[in-house]
């Protein structure tokens, strides 16, 4: 038994039953080992539960580069919308991603700390990208954001609030927030020769 193996079945649990509710026993049973096996490679389940939170955030900030990567011919709002439709998906399909947002929202009282020093500059650093990335602006019509910082800002802000609708509504309700919100988000960060252009 590997201890990626471990981790993989950890993380299932950890984001079913977050943190407290996970059963080091039943992560155990459902990689057909006993508990004390899983000491052979993490020293508690708080180890086991931050050698998790480290690999899936550094994954899921490669994912986030990727999909950008991937995407960079298609117009800027297509790719930015794109995104946060691809993370609805992917919640419901991914045990990472379920992972990766309740930790987010909802980090153990007893590790609070140590989950906030991997979010903050986690944040930080997408902050950064979105705003070189809407800085960079549309591969057709060039520089059509008004303030990239702001927009980078408010575009995670959004992004917040559908990604709480998806924890806590599900995919149809975070759909529909999602398309009523994105109208006035786009209206409001793109320059008015370019919002009155494309209505």
């Amino acid at each position: 038994m590997s201890s990626q193996l471990i981790l993989q079945a950890a993380l299932a649990h950890f984001a079913r039953d977050g943190y407290e509710g996970a059963s080091l026993k039943n992560i155990a049973d459902d990689c057909g080992i006993k508990k004390p096996s899983i000491y052979a490679h993490f020293a508690s389940k708080e180890d086991l539960f931050l050698t998790a939170l480290h690999a899936v955030f550094r994954r899921q900030e490669e994912r986030i580069r990727g999909y950008f990567e991937e995407f960079k011919a298609l117009p800027l709002e297509e790719q930015l919308k794109g995104f946060m439709l691809r993370r609805q998906q992917d919640y419901h399909r991914d045990d990472e991603v379920r992972f990766f947002l309740r930790v987010s929202f909802f980090p153990p009282n007893s590790l609070y700390n140590e989950v906030m020093d991997i979010l903050y500059p986690f944040l930080d650093r997408q902050e950064d990208q979105l705003s070189d990335l809407l800085a960079t602006g549309c591969p057709v019509e060039g520089s059509i954001i008004r303030n990239p910082r702001q927009a980078a800002c408010a575009f995670l802000t959004l992004m917040d609030g559908i990604d709480v609708e998806i924890l806590y509504g599900g995919e149809a309700r975070s759909s529909r927030r999602l398309e009523q919100a994105w109208p006035v988000y786009w209206s409001g960060v793109t320059k008015e020769r370019y919002h009155h252009e494309t209505n």
